[in-house]
């Protein structure tokens, strides 16, 4: 196989509500939006960053996104947690540096996805084997 990209797809009754999040908190751009199906662009043209969102939809299986975590790697994650914090967002995990390399905190989005933003820091001493070539 040779994918191309990878976009999730999130089944929710709050598709209105996760589009604006994303849009205002993320400055995600709206690709399609026909109500009950929507796609967005993170990053940019080309960047190859996306997410849709989807209305349960008769005869298809619910999806849970309970468990879920989507990892966002930013260029300033201090200044994006000043930004969304300003915002009014609230954390569910404090800004902090992590010893596995990263300095990162989380929010959480409509459907209780939560978003784990970071930028990456070099790892403790215990750390660096974990990593492969």
């Amino acid at each position: 196989m040779h994918a191309r990209s990878l976009s999730p797809c999130i089944v929710t009754p709050a598709v209105e509500a996760s589009r604006d999040f994303y849009v205002r908190h993320f400055a995600a751009r709206v690709v399609f939006d026909c109500g009950w199906y929507v796609s967005l662009e993170l990053g940019g043209a080309g960047q190859g960053a996306a997410l849709q969102f989807m209305a349960p939809q008769p005869g298809q299986p619910a999806c849970n996104p309970a468990g879920l975590t989507c990892n966002i790697d930013v260029v300033d994650v201090d200044a994006e947690f000043a930004a969304l914090t300003a915002a009014g967002l609230v954390p569910v995990m404090p800004l902090e540096d992590h010893p596995w390399g990263d300095r990162g905190f989380a929010v959480e989005d409509p459907n209780g996805l939560t978003l784990y933003l970071y930028s990456p820091r070099e790892p403790s001493p215990g750390f660096k084997a974990a990593f492969k070539a």
